[in-house]
């Protein structure tokens, strides 16, 4: 399948999403705070902004990444702003989070959040994360949940992230990965390509292209059960990556 079709599909159903005609990012529809709360996130969380989440998870970056007052944080594929306004409070009033979304619905819907909740360290831009719209050295951590595995291309998906980062800057990623190949069948599959599943590549194959454009790269954990949870036991797992951009000088 051609990598703008694949697009497409993806940008079509995460619109869906948006305006509520769809489920989320796994095989079947299921509770969102359910899911939520399955991949680590607390009822405080959850509770924050509930208007923002739609179940697209596999993971919580927030958690994991290193967010400081100050802060300028990037979220790639940011959805309804979920994870946006968990940075926003620990950035504070002095820092600021950029949301990147090719859904104009969902750009639309975090907007609103944003608006209602009175989240005014948040912009969220239309954009696309292959060619994010973000300036060279500007930004202090990137945050990615359940979304590089959509992207058609995630060498330029990474490669923009280096490019955006400050130096020493981190990248906080949790994404599905597969542990096994997919069939022919699967990955032509357009529920399974919006599904986070057949746009998904093996484990080593996605640390490898991090590392290829710069990155070190740190395993922060594994989450295999969410195959059975969410993913009909197809063989695949739930990574979290930490990814430093060093200086030159180390």
């Amino acid at each position: 399948m051609k990598e703008k079709d694949i697009k497409q599909i993806v940008k079509e159903n995460y619109s869906k999403i948006a305006l509520g005609k769809k489920c989320g990012c796994s095989c079947g529809c299921s509770n969102a705070e359910q899911i939520s709360q399955s991949v680590g996130y607390s009822n405080k969380e959850i509770n924050n902004v509930p208007e923002a989440n739609l179940g697209l998870g596999c993971g919580n970056p927030t958690a994991l990444a290193e967010i400081k007052q100050r802060d300028i944080v990037l979220d790639l594929g940011s959805g309804a702003g979920f994870d946006v306004f968990l940075a926003a409070k620990k950035v504070g009033k002095s820092g600021k989070v950029i949301g990147i979304d090719f859904s104009e619905e969902m750009i639309e819907k975090a907007k609103k959040n944003a608006e209602k909740y009175n989240y005014r360290n948040t912009e969220f831009r239309y954009g696309d994360i292959e060619e994010l719209p973000v300036e060279d050295g500007s930004v202090d951590v990137i945050i990615s949940n359940c979304v590089i595995n959509l992207a058609p291309d995630k060498e330029k998906v990474f490669s923009e992230s280096y490019r955006v980062l400050k130096e020493n800057g981190k990248m906080f990623v949790s994404d599905i990965v597969l542990l096994e190949e997919l069939t022919d069948e699967q990955k032509q599959n357009e529920e399974l390509i919006s599904g986070c599943v057949a746009g998904a590549i093996q484990k080593e194959d996605y640390i490898s292209i991090m590392k290829r454009v710069g990155f070190e790269v740190r395993i922060l954990g594994e989450d295999k059960e969410i195959s059975k949870r969410q993913y009909q036991g197809i063989n695949l797992e739930s990574l979290k990556i930490e990814a430093i951009k060093r200086n030159k000088n180390g």
